[in-house]
């Protein structure tokens, strides 16, 4: 196969401090046929991922009624496709919820069918 026939995507890996400049070369078929620049395995992974299925944590407020203060901060429990965000994020802004929460308390079960849920990460009192 002569260089040609694969296509070069540049990626900045976040696996990890090092932040490695990677470089991921994908042939004409859409396979990927070589991974440089990374200095451990997570960089590797982190790329494959990232070229394949790119995925992102959303962490947010959403307003919270009876609360010490008028929005509570949240976080989903685990990564969800990138071209969701904008849309898990929209979802998220239209939420109201009632003091009093716990951290780790689930706020939105399932967003847009990820699998993740969004989950409060700290505790909200309610206002006496």
């Amino acid at each position: 196969m002569t260089n040609d026939e694969r296509t070069t995507y540049a990626y900045l890996c976040i696996g990890c401090p090092l932040g490695c400049r990677l470089e991921v070369d994908e042939d004409s078929h859409g396979d990927i046929v070589e991974i440089r620049g990374s200095s451990c395995r997570k960089g590797d992974r982190y790329a494959e991922q990232e070229h394949t299925d790119p995925r992102r944590g959303v962490t947010t407020t959403v307003a919270i009624d009876g609360g010490l203060w008028p929005r509570l901060p949240v976080k989903t429990s685990g990564e969800i496709p990138k071209d969701r965000v904008l849309a898990a994020c929209e979802v998220l802004r239209r939420v109201r919820i009632e003091a009093p929460v716990e951290m780790g308390d689930v706020i939105v079960h399932d967003l847009l069918g990820t699998g993740c849920d969004v989950v409060a990460t700290r505790d909200m009192a309610r206002m006496t």
